[in-house]
Protein backbone atom coordinates (compact mmCIF):
# COMPACT_ATOMS: atom_id res chain seq x y z
CA UNK A 1 0.00 0.00 0.00
CA UNK A 2 1.51 3.28 -1.16
CA UNK A 3 0.55 6.70 0.89
CA UNK A 4 1.13 10.77 0.05
CA UNK A 5 0.96 12.22 3.24
CA UNK A 6 0.67 16.13 2.94
CA UNK A 7 1.91 18.02 5.80
CA UNK A 8 2.37 21.63 6.63
CA UNK A 9 3.64 21.48 10.10
CA UNK A 10 0.15 22.39 11.86
CA UNK A 11 -1.30 20.92 14.67
CA UNK A 12 -4.22 19.68 12.03
CA UNK A 13 -1.07 17.76 10.26
CA UNK A 14 0.07 16.50 13.48
CA UNK A 15 -3.13 15.12 14.33
CA UNK A 16 -3.85 13.55 10.89
CA UNK A 17 -0.04 11.30 11.62
CA UNK A 18 -1.73 10.33 14.82
CA UNK A 19 -5.09 9.48 13.02
CA UNK A 20 -2.70 6.94 10.90
CA UNK A 21 -2.62 4.10 13.52
CA UNK A 22 -6.30 3.75 13.45
CA UNK A 23 -7.01 4.05 10.03
CA UNK A 24 -6.18 0.17 9.20
CA UNK A 25 -3.09 0.14 7.49
CA UNK A 26 -1.09 -3.06 7.05
CA UNK A 27 2.04 -3.23 8.50
CA UNK A 28 4.13 -2.81 5.64
CA UNK A 29 4.14 -0.57 2.69
CA UNK A 30 5.47 3.47 1.62
CA UNK A 31 4.79 6.53 2.82
CA UNK A 32 6.12 9.90 0.19
CA UNK A 33 5.59 12.86 2.63
CA UNK A 34 5.24 15.81 0.76
CA UNK A 35 5.73 19.98 2.47
CA UNK A 36 5.26 22.66 0.06
CA UNK A 37 6.01 26.14 0.65
CA UNK A 38 3.33 28.50 -1.19
CA UNK A 39 5.77 30.75 -2.23
CA UNK A 40 7.35 31.69 -6.11
CA UNK A 41 11.11 30.94 -7.24
CA UNK A 42 12.52 31.39 -10.91
CA UNK A 43 14.57 29.12 -12.66
CA UNK A 44 18.20 28.56 -11.40
CA UNK A 45 19.56 30.46 -14.91
CA UNK A 46 17.21 33.18 -15.17
CA UNK A 47 18.30 35.46 -18.23
CA UNK A 48 16.01 38.24 -17.60
CA UNK A 49 18.04 38.83 -14.00
CA UNK A 50 21.26 38.60 -15.53
CA UNK A 51 23.84 41.40 -14.45
CA UNK A 52 24.45 42.89 -17.59
CA UNK A 53 20.70 42.58 -18.84
CA UNK A 54 18.24 43.57 -15.34
CA UNK A 55 18.21 46.76 -13.45
CA UNK A 56 20.21 46.97 -10.15
CA UNK A 57 17.32 47.86 -8.27
CA UNK A 58 14.75 45.02 -9.53
CA UNK A 59 18.55 42.86 -9.39
CA UNK A 60 18.51 43.20 -5.74
CA UNK A 61 15.15 43.17 -5.21
CA UNK A 62 14.41 39.54 -6.74
CA UNK A 63 17.67 39.01 -4.64
CA UNK A 64 16.00 39.42 -1.35
CA UNK A 65 12.53 38.08 -2.60
CA UNK A 66 14.08 34.78 -3.51
CA UNK A 67 16.61 34.56 -0.41
CA UNK A 68 13.18 34.64 1.62
CA UNK A 69 11.37 31.96 -0.76
CA UNK A 70 14.26 29.53 -0.61
CA UNK A 71 14.36 30.10 3.19
CA UNK A 72 10.44 29.04 3.43
CA UNK A 73 11.49 26.58 1.27
CA UNK A 74 14.29 24.75 3.31
CA UNK A 75 11.66 24.71 6.49
CA UNK A 76 9.01 22.90 4.79
CA UNK A 77 12.05 20.79 4.26
CA UNK A 78 12.45 20.20 7.75
CA UNK A 79 9.02 19.86 8.41
CA UNK A 80 8.96 17.02 5.71
CA UNK A 81 11.91 15.05 7.42
CA UNK A 82 9.97 15.63 11.00
CA UNK A 83 7.31 14.06 10.04
CA UNK A 84 9.13 11.61 8.14
CA UNK A 85 10.94 10.50 11.47
CA UNK A 86 7.54 10.59 13.28
CA UNK A 87 6.04 7.82 10.59
CA UNK A 88 8.87 5.75 10.96
CA UNK A 89 8.98 5.51 14.56
CA UNK A 90 5.37 4.67 14.53
CA UNK A 91 5.23 2.21 11.22
CA UNK A 92 8.69 0.65 11.63
CA UNK A 93 8.05 -1.63 8.72
CA UNK A 94 7.28 0.73 6.47
CA UNK A 95 9.27 2.73 3.69
CA UNK A 96 9.04 6.22 4.33
CA UNK A 97 10.71 9.15 2.47
CA UNK A 98 10.18 12.59 2.30
CA UNK A 99 10.28 15.77 -0.30
CA UNK A 100 10.14 19.66 -0.14
CA UNK A 101 8.98 22.36 -2.82
CA UNK A 102 7.16 24.95 -3.78
CA UNK A 103 4.69 26.37 -5.52
CA UNK A 104 0.09 26.13 -5.25
CA UNK A 105 0.02 22.94 -2.18
CA UNK A 106 -3.14 21.45 -3.73
CA UNK A 107 -1.64 21.30 -7.30
CA UNK A 108 1.68 20.29 -6.25
CA UNK A 109 0.08 17.51 -4.46
CA UNK A 110 -2.11 16.38 -7.05
CA UNK A 111 0.87 16.39 -9.61
CA UNK A 112 3.25 14.39 -6.84
CA UNK A 113 0.30 11.86 -6.71
CA UNK A 114 -0.03 11.17 -10.69
CA UNK A 115 3.67 10.25 -10.23
CA UNK A 116 3.51 8.46 -7.62
CA UNK A 117 0.36 6.83 -8.13
CA UNK A 118 -0.61 6.02 -4.38
CA UNK A 119 -3.45 4.27 -3.37
CA UNK A 120 -4.47 6.75 -1.03
CA UNK A 121 -3.58 10.94 0.01
CA UNK A 122 -3.85 11.98 3.69
CA UNK A 123 -4.73 15.80 4.16
CA UNK A 124 -5.20 17.50 7.62
CA UNK A 125 -8.76 19.06 8.19
CA UNK A 126 -7.61 22.17 8.77
CA UNK A 127 -4.83 24.04 9.85
CA UNK A 128 -2.44 27.07 9.03
CA UNK A 129 1.52 27.83 9.17
CA UNK A 130 3.77 30.23 7.90
CA UNK A 131 5.18 28.13 5.21
CA UNK A 132 1.39 26.61 3.57
CA UNK A 133 -2.09 25.77 4.53
CA UNK A 134 -3.91 22.78 4.16
CA UNK A 135 -7.48 23.33 5.06
CA UNK A 136 -11.11 21.99 4.11
CA UNK A 137 -12.63 24.77 1.81
CA UNK A 138 -9.48 25.52 -0.42
CA UNK A 139 -6.46 23.21 -0.16
CA UNK A 140 -8.12 19.99 1.21
CA UNK A 141 -11.68 19.87 -1.15
CA UNK A 142 -9.46 20.80 -4.45
CA UNK A 143 -7.25 17.60 -3.32
CA UNK A 144 -10.16 16.04 -2.62
CA UNK A 145 -12.69 16.58 -5.72
CA UNK A 146 -9.76 16.50 -7.95
CA UNK A 147 -7.42 13.21 -7.06
CA UNK A 148 -7.36 10.23 -9.35
CA UNK A 149 -7.04 7.99 -5.88
CA UNK A 150 -8.76 7.89 -2.45
CA UNK A 151 -8.21 10.63 0.08
CA UNK A 152 -8.58 10.70 3.61
CA UNK A 153 -9.22 14.02 5.46
CA UNK A 154 -7.89 13.14 8.72
CA UNK A 155 -9.34 14.50 11.71
CA UNK A 156 -7.40 13.15 15.39
CA UNK A 157 -10.07 13.26 18.31
CA UNK A 158 -10.09 12.26 21.75
CA UNK A 159 -10.35 7.86 21.27
CA UNK A 160 -13.70 6.84 23.28
CA UNK A 161 -12.19 3.18 23.28
CA UNK A 162 -8.91 2.79 21.98
CA UNK A 163 -9.30 -0.87 22.27
CA UNK A 164 -11.94 -0.81 19.12
CA UNK A 165 -12.37 1.46 16.05
CA UNK A 166 -16.33 2.57 14.93
CA UNK A 167 -16.82 3.37 11.15
CA UNK A 168 -19.39 4.46 9.32
CA UNK A 169 -20.15 3.68 5.61
CA UNK A 170 -22.59 5.87 4.04
CA UNK A 171 -24.21 3.37 1.13
CA UNK A 172 -26.46 3.27 -1.44
CA UNK A 173 -25.59 0.02 -3.64
CA UNK A 174 -23.65 1.98 -5.79
CA UNK A 175 -20.41 0.26 -7.43
CA UNK A 176 -18.51 3.49 -5.58
CA UNK A 177 -20.05 2.35 -2.18
CA UNK A 178 -19.03 -0.86 -2.93
CA UNK A 179 -15.54 -0.31 -3.22
CA UNK A 180 -15.21 1.94 0.08
CA UNK A 181 -16.83 -1.88 1.14
CA UNK A 182 -14.08 -3.55 -0.03
CA UNK A 183 -11.54 -1.02 1.14
CA UNK A 184 -12.43 -1.12 4.74
CA UNK A 185 -12.83 -5.00 4.67
CA UNK A 186 -9.26 -4.84 3.04
CA UNK A 187 -7.64 -2.75 5.76
CA UNK A 188 -6.04 -4.09 9.33
CA UNK A 189 -8.21 -3.64 12.31
CA UNK A 190 -8.62 -4.14 15.75
CA UNK A 191 -10.20 -7.16 17.18
CA UNK A 192 -14.01 -6.66 17.53
CA UNK A 193 -13.74 -3.19 15.26
CA UNK A 194 -17.25 -2.41 14.04
CA UNK A 195 -19.01 -0.88 10.81
CA UNK A 196 -21.70 0.39 10.70
CA UNK A 197 -23.50 0.75 6.68
CA UNK A 198 -25.59 3.93 6.92
CA UNK A 199 -28.37 4.03 3.70
CA UNK A 200 -29.39 7.42 3.71
CA UNK A 201 -33.20 7.26 1.87
CA UNK A 202 -35.05 10.30 0.38
CA UNK A 203 -38.75 8.66 1.24
CA UNK A 204 -41.74 10.28 -1.29
CA UNK A 205 -43.87 12.34 0.98
CA UNK A 206 -47.47 13.01 -0.02
CA UNK A 207 -48.90 16.52 -0.48
CA UNK A 208 -51.04 17.89 1.71
CA UNK A 209 -54.14 16.63 0.25
CA UNK A 210 -52.67 13.07 -0.38
CA UNK A 211 -52.47 12.73 3.39
CA UNK A 212 -56.29 12.73 3.55
CA UNK A 213 -56.61 10.76 0.41
CA UNK A 214 -56.17 6.53 1.29
CA UNK A 215 -54.93 5.50 -1.94
CA UNK A 216 -52.53 7.93 -2.26
CA UNK A 217 -51.51 7.50 1.21
CA UNK A 218 -51.15 4.04 0.62
CA UNK A 219 -49.25 4.09 -2.37
CA UNK A 220 -46.78 6.61 -1.32
CA UNK A 221 -46.09 4.16 1.79
CA UNK A 222 -45.58 1.10 -0.10
CA UNK A 223 -42.52 2.95 -2.94
CA UNK A 224 -40.78 3.81 0.44
CA UNK A 225 -41.42 0.47 1.56
CA UNK A 226 -39.99 -0.81 -1.69
CA UNK A 227 -37.38 1.57 -1.46
CA UNK A 228 -35.60 0.53 1.82
CA UNK A 229 -36.29 -3.50 1.25
CA UNK A 230 -34.21 -2.58 -1.73
CA UNK A 231 -31.67 -1.13 0.54
CA UNK A 232 -31.78 -3.93 2.77
CA UNK A 233 -31.27 -6.53 -0.27
CA UNK A 234 -28.10 -4.79 -2.02
CA UNK A 235 -26.33 -4.23 1.44
CA UNK A 236 -26.67 -8.34 2.28
CA UNK A 237 -23.20 -9.34 0.40
CA UNK A 238 -20.93 -6.19 2.12
CA UNK A 239 -22.64 -6.99 5.14
CA UNK A 240 -21.57 -10.62 4.78
CA UNK A 241 -17.81 -8.90 3.01
CA UNK A 242 -17.58 -7.08 5.90
CA UNK A 243 -18.21 -10.32 8.65
CA UNK A 244 -16.31 -12.38 6.59
CA UNK A 245 -13.41 -9.51 7.36
CA UNK A 246 -13.64 -10.26 10.90
CA UNK A 247 -15.78 -6.81 11.51
CA UNK A 248 -19.09 -6.44 13.61
CA UNK A 249 -21.11 -5.35 10.48
CA UNK A 250 -24.91 -3.43 11.15
CA UNK A 251 -26.92 -1.53 8.62
CA UNK A 252 -29.13 1.64 9.29
CA UNK A 253 -31.43 3.03 6.88
CA UNK A 254 -32.53 6.81 7.69
CA UNK A 255 -33.96 9.28 6.00
CA UNK A 256 -32.59 13.08 4.74
CA UNK A 257 -30.04 14.88 3.65
CA UNK A 258 -26.75 12.31 3.26
CA UNK A 259 -24.68 15.72 4.08
CA UNK A 260 -25.81 15.64 7.46
CA UNK A 261 -27.17 12.60 8.69
CA UNK A 262 -23.55 11.20 8.02
CA UNK A 263 -22.28 13.54 10.13
CA UNK A 264 -25.12 13.16 12.48
CA UNK A 265 -25.13 9.57 13.04
CA UNK A 266 -21.08 9.27 12.92
CA UNK A 267 -21.16 12.09 15.93
CA UNK A 268 -23.92 10.17 17.46
CA UNK A 269 -22.35 7.10 17.30
CA UNK A 270 -18.93 8.51 18.04
CA UNK A 271 -17.13 7.07 15.21
CA UNK A 272 -13.72 7.07 14.39
CA UNK A 273 -14.38 7.65 10.84
CA UNK A 274 -16.65 7.92 7.63
CA UNK A 275 -15.81 6.42 4.42
CA UNK A 276 -17.43 7.71 1.36
CA UNK A 277 -17.87 6.12 -2.27
CA UNK A 278 -17.63 7.18 -5.47
CA UNK A 279 -17.48 5.34 -8.95
CA UNK A 280 -14.18 3.81 -10.29
CA UNK A 281 -14.03 5.82 -13.49
CA UNK A 282 -13.56 9.20 -11.68
CA UNK A 283 -14.85 11.65 -14.66
CA UNK A 284 -14.77 15.20 -13.92
CA UNK A 285 -18.58 15.29 -13.14
CA UNK A 286 -18.48 12.46 -10.90
CA UNK A 287 -15.81 14.41 -9.04
CA UNK A 288 -17.50 17.31 -8.89
CA UNK A 289 -20.36 15.45 -6.88
CA UNK A 290 -18.43 13.26 -4.77
CA UNK A 291 -17.21 16.38 -3.20
CA UNK A 292 -20.17 18.50 -3.13
CA UNK A 293 -20.72 15.57 -0.39
CA UNK A 294 -17.57 14.34 0.55
CA UNK A 295 -16.55 18.25 1.14
CA UNK A 296 -19.74 19.02 3.32
CA UNK A 297 -19.14 15.84 5.09
CA UNK A 298 -15.44 16.20 6.09
CA UNK A 299 -16.07 19.62 6.66
CA UNK A 300 -18.71 19.28 9.38
CA UNK A 301 -17.53 15.43 10.77
CA UNK A 302 -16.30 15.47 14.03
CA UNK A 303 -13.93 12.36 12.66
CA UNK A 304 -11.73 11.47 9.58
CA UNK A 305 -13.77 11.09 6.32
CA UNK A 306 -12.17 9.21 3.69
CA UNK A 307 -13.34 9.89 0.19
CA UNK A 308 -12.41 6.15 -2.10
CA UNK A 309 -11.69 5.83 -5.63
CA UNK A 310 -10.18 2.71 -7.16
CA UNK A 311 -6.79 3.77 -9.14
CA UNK A 312 -7.88 3.68 -12.94
CA UNK A 313 -6.39 0.56 -14.30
Amino acid sequence: MKLLIAYDGSSCAEAALDDLVRAGLPKAGEFSVMSVAEVWLPPEKSPEWDAETSDPYLRELSRKHCAKNRKAVAEVETLANHAAQRLRKMFPRWTVSAEATYGSPAWEVLTKADNFKPDLIVAGSQGRSAVGRFFLGSISQKILTEAHCSVRVARGRIEVDPTIVRIVIGFDGSKGTQAAVEVVASRNWLENSEVRLLAVSDPITPSLIGRFVPPIADLVEEVNEGERERLEKLAQPALQKLKDAGLIATLSIIAGNPKQVLVEEAARWNADAIFVGANAAGSRLERFLLGSVSAAVAERSHCSVEAVRKNPA
